[in-house]
C-alpha cells in the first residue's frame, strides 16, 4: 500500500463533481487500499478521492471503531439537525469550525467487489458520511459556513501558506514512512 498526496484547498479537482465509478477490479481495490492507509497515516476519520486527486465517487471512513468504503455513494438525511460540532478537513488543513449536519443518514452504495452497501448512522459516523460525500460533489466544508465563521475561514484560507503546509507534511511522512509516497512503494 502506498501513502498518497493529499490536494489541498485551491487544487481544481476538489471543486469538480467526482465520475461515477463503473470499472471494478484489481485497480480500483488497490486504489482504496491506498486510500485507507492514506487516511490512518494522518489520522483522518475519512478520506474521498478527489482529495488525493482522484476524480472517483468513492470514499473510505473509520469512525468510532467504524471502517470501511463506499463507492458511488447516495445519502438521504433526517429532516432535523445534530447539535453543532466543529469539523475539520484534511485538504483545508489547520482550520476548524461548528457545522450544521443532519442528525442521522442512510447511505447506500457498492463496495469494491461491487456488493450492495445499505448502512444507517447517526452522530460522528453521519457527519463523516456526510462530510465526504459533499467531497465527491465538489464541496468543502467551509461552503457550508455561514455569518462570521464563513468570513473567519475564508480570512485564514486567503492568508494561509499552503505551500509551506504541504512542504511540511511531505517532510514529516518522509521521516516516518521513508518517503513521501510511502516506504517500499516503488517496483
Amino acid at each position: 500500500m502506498a501513502i498518497l498526496s493529499i490536494r489541498i484547498i485551491g487544487d481544481p479537482v476538489l471543486r469538480t463533481k467526482a465520475s461515477e465509478v463503473k470499472e471494478f477490479g484489481p485497480e480500483l481495490a488497490r486504489l482504496i487500499d491506498d486510500m485507507a492507509a492514506t487516511m490512518a497515516d494522518v489520522r483522518g476519520a475519512g478520506l474521498a478521492a478527489p482529495q488525493i486527486g482522484v476524480n472517483k465517487r468513492i470514499f473510505t471512513y473509520a469512525v468510532d471503531g467504524h471502517e470501511g468504503h463506499v463507492i458511488n455513494p447516495v445519502i438521504a438525511a433526517s429532516d432535523d439537525f445534530a447539535p453543532d460540532e466543529p469539523e475539520g478537513c484534511l485538504s483545508v488543513p489547520g482550520l476548524g469550525f461548528s457545522v450544521r449536519r443532519h442528525r442521522w443518514v442512510r447511505i447506500t452504495g457498492v463496495d469494491k467487489n461491487g456488493e450492495p452497501l445499505d448502512m444507517e448512522a447517526s452522530g460522528m459516523l453521519a457527519k463523516c458520511f456526510q462530510h465526504e460525500t459533499d467531497h465527491l460533489d465538489g464541496k468543502l466544508y467551509v461552503d457550508r459556513l455561514e455569518g462570521e465563521d464563513r468570513k473567519t475561514a475564508l480570512r485564514a484560507i486567503r492568508t494561509a501558506n499552503y505551500h509551506n503546509v504541504t512542504a511540511q507534511t511531505l517532510s514529516k511522512r518522509a521521516r516516518t514512512v521513508g518517503s513521501a509516497f510511502g516506504a517500499g512503494a516503488a517496483g
